[in-house]
């Protein structure tokens, strides 16, 4: 049985656009290979998630989706069918609908056949729609062009600023330049209509997988970003400023260090994270403490820290 985009999705037949990739998104990272450890049932469920997304969120697919469920991608044959066939309603009478799963469909076969029912032999007739021949009335129909794959690499700071592509295309040596969003996740798929193979038919659509760089410096967590800070011992005791790297802007922040920071504490820094993929907003930073002592110490700076030393043992009642 076909799966229904929208039920896969969990988001109803009216969705808009921000809530089909909210949907997405929540669960493309519930489901996500890194998340699930190469479970077979999730690494399923998560191919079914992108190519229900892959159809929601283009207008001109989900269109076509709404009219003639699983069989969207026949639609233009579908449509041409209608049109020929003038006034034969919809295939609602046939089972609920041809492939859609809202039963809310265009044709009706009743009346053509002659004398085999009204229908007459359904595999013949789409098998002569959609066979292998692509003949229909004795008219040759060309198939639709294959789906063709690519995957780039690109960096955290690519991903982050968003960035384009030149992909070369066949032995023919056409390119074709791609543009990436900002706040793509890694192995994130984008589909490019009618980019794929061609045909005298309907192109196929270009299916592009973009893996996006491990960054020395940052560690993405979803939309947000970790970034360590170094921050004096001196400053840490006494409170201070210390510089935060970032991706945007400047690339440097300013951060208010509280006195007593101990190593290791996050501070977030709003929206001053990835960019939300095809959405408004941005996650947060966090800025993870580093302490740093002074390297090397001088004989004055020792001294100090054997005073410091000294007061702390006399403090707690101890010896040295």
């Amino acid at each position: 049985m076909a799966l229904d985009f929208y039920q896969t999705l969990g988001v109803p037949r009216d969705a808009s656009q921000r809530d089909i990739t909210a949907a997405y998104r929540k669960l493309a990272r519930q489901y996500h290979p890194d998340v699930t450890g190469g479970d077979g049932e999730a690494e399923q469920r998560f191919k079914q998630i992108n190519a229900a997304h892959d159809v929601l969120s283009d207008a001109k697919k989900r269109e076509a989706y709404n009219r003639w469920g699983d069989q969207w991608e026949h639609a233009d044959q579908l449509e041409d069918l209608q049109r020929q066939r003038g006034g034969f309603g919809g295939f609602g009478g046939f089972g609920g609908g041809f492939g859609d799963p809202s039963g809310n469909v265009q044709f009706d076969f009743s009346g053509i056949g002659g004398d085999q029912g009204g229908l007459g032999d359904l595999g013949d007739l789409f098998g002569g729609l959609f066979g292998a021949d692509g003949s229909r009335g004795g008219a040759r129909r060309p198939a639709r062009g294959r789906d063709v794959e690519h995957s780039v690499n690109i960096t955290l700071r690519e991903a982050f600023h968003g960035t384009a592509r030149t992909l070369q295309r066949g032995a023919g040596g056409s390119r074709l330049e791609v543009t990436i969003p900002p706040g793509i996740a890694d192995r994130q798929r984008l589909r490019f209509s009618g980019q794929g193979e061609r045909s005298g038919g309907s192109d196929g659509d270009l299916v592009l997988t973009v893996q996006v760089e491990d960054d020395p410096v940052f560690q993405r967590r979803g939309d947000d970003l970790l970034v360590p800070v170094d921050v004096p011992i001196t400053t840490a005791a006494l409170g201070g400023e210390a510089a935060v790297r970032s991706l945007g802007g400047s690339g440097r922040l300013a951060l208010r260090i509280p006195a007593g920071t101990q190593n290791g504490r996050v501070f977030r820094l709003t929206d001053q994270g990835m960019p939300r993929f095809k959405r408004d907003g941005r996650g947060d930073l966090l800025a993870e403490v580093r302490l740093q002592l002074p390297e090397p110490l001088s004989d004055e700076q020792t001294a100090l820290f054997r005073q410091l030393r000294d007061l702390e043992i006399e403090s707690q009642g101890g010896e040295a």
